[in-house]
């Protein structure tokens, strides 16, 4: 498999799944800066500078050409023209991938998650031919790991003190889903 083709951005019901652009920022920093937000994903509570310099990084990934690329794409609210998102996949290896997701406090708990999610798995698994997609969760991190499990993923793993999480050891929850269950969850 060599270089994937990519068609965005991609729609959803209420989402638009697109490139970051710089204009961006401001909604990015508001839950980059946030420590609710960012307490189980990989990065640290970042200030206004720092989430500059993270947004100048995610505007060059926006394909996936080999292995151990990320597609890191805004998730707009349609209707309100703001990011309340960032929703991820990961050329991981041969035919698989690695999906990840945060959105702002104000807008958890409403699905969007869930139709982003879905809409990278129909990414992954339909049109780049994947063959297993995984998630890896902080353990504690409830609300992801619900989520996935609502998707159809099911976990695979525990990592006990599998991974140096923000300054100490932490567990790690590995899901994954293979492409004959995402085809016989959505009747495909």
């Amino acid at each position: 498999m060599t270089g994937l083709r990519l068609e965005l951005p991609i729609e959803t019901e209420r989402l638009l799944l697109r490139p970051h652009r710089m204009d961006d920022l401001d909604d990015l920093a508001r839950f980059h800066g946030d420590p609710d937000v960012v307490r189980h994903v990989p990065w640290p509570v970042r200030d206004r500078a720092a989430t500059e310099e993270t947004l100048r990084v995610k505007l060059t990934q926006t394909e996936l050409e080999a292995p151990g690329q990320w597609l890191v794409l805004a998730v707009e609210h349609r209707a309100r023209g703001r990011v309340i998102g960032e929703v991820l996949l990961k050329w991981a290896s041969d035919r698989q991938g690695e999906v990840g997701f945060a959105f702002g406090r104000d807008h958890q708990g409403q699905g969007y998650a869930a139709e982003a999610a879905t809409a990278m798995l129909r990414l992954g698994f339909g049109e780049l031919g994947f063959h297993r997609i995984c998630a890896v969760v902080i353990e504690g991190n409830d609300a992801s790991a619900r989520l996935l499990g609502r998707l159809g993923f099911r976990q695979e793993g525990r990592m006990v003190d599998g991974v140096h999480f923000k300054g100490e050891w932490a567990t790690q929850l590995v899901f994954a889903m293979l492409e004959d269950e995402w085809r016989s969850r959505a009747g495909r």
